[in-house]
């Protein structure tokens, strides 16, 4: 079994205080693309038991670090950005554009990780319309707790279609 990345020591460019969100979204994308290299695209957007497909879990990791992230920065959703998350569960992207999109969006992350200043992680951040209250850092964490959240339901619901489909 591999070392998880948090037991790997320091991701190199990255802020101390900031490691824990590198090491979460580098695990995130080694789990995901392990298990979705091979995974069949007729089960892409199945919904066992009603649960959410694992097409959706893939684009849906992709918006929220692509949303948080752009929060942290200070910046307003754009209508590309609203749009996307519109769009979240419907079927249509290959799994292979979903992969892409996630593994390029986990390099954006980490680059704008990397060009954080640490000083600026208790700086006040307005999410959303109503400009709920929260930090640099508490984006950033809640981005990598989000991401791991669904990448635990996406293994789980793809093992479950796998079983399914193997009988």
């Amino acid at each position: 079994m591999a070392t998880e990345y948090w037991m790997s020591g320091p991701v190199e460019n990255i802020p101390a205080l900031l490691q824990p969100v590198a090491h979460a979204l580098l695990q995130a994308n080694q789990e995901i693309n392990n298990l979705m290299q091979d995974f069949p695209e007729d089960l892409l957007w199945e919904k066992p038991a009603g649960l959410a497909s694992p097409g959706y879990h893939l684009q849906h990791v992709s918006g929220v670090l692509d949303r948080l992230f752009t929060y942290a920065r200070a910046e307003a959703l754009s209508q590309q950005q609203f749009a996307a998350l519109a769009d979240e569960g419907n079927p249509g992207a290959t799994l292979h554009d979903l992969l892409d999109h996630f593994n390029a969006q986990v390099h954006q992350s980490l680059m704008q990780l990397s060009a954080t200043p640490e000083d600026t992680l208790t700086a006040f951040r307005g999410v959303g319309r109503k400009q709920l209250p929260s930090t640099v850092l508490g984006l950033l964490f809640h981005a990598a707790e989000h991401t791991m959240r669904h990448t635990g339901q996406l293994l789980v619901t793809a093992k479950v279609l796998l079983d399914m489909h193997a009988r």
